[in-house]
């Protein structure tokens, strides 16, 4: 196995993993930010921007779980060794 291969490949899968945790963590903040903003301005829309943002944070979590997979094939599974 070429070491130079190797070492670009754990490189890439940390940089995945990475990046998959950094950028949805960072969404996730402000999206629930944001929720909390718009609850403290209308009280009565609580349950619209609840559901709303249950579901949009639901769909940053699956991103981050697909990318933090495909992190971790790359670095298991990786078709030039």
């Amino acid at each position: 196995m070429n070491p130079i291969i190797s070492a670009a490949s754990v490189i890439a899968a940390g940089l995945a993993v990475g990046l998959a945790s950094i950028g949805p963590g960072i969404g996730q903040g402000t999206a629930a930010g944001q929720a909390l903003e718009g609850i403290a301005r209308q009280p009565e829309a609580e349950g619209k921007i609840r559901g709303t943002l249950l579901l949009s944070l639901a769909f940053m979590e699956a991103l981050t779980n697909l990318w933090t997979g495909r992190g971790i094939s790359d670095l298991f599974a990786n078709p030039f060794v």
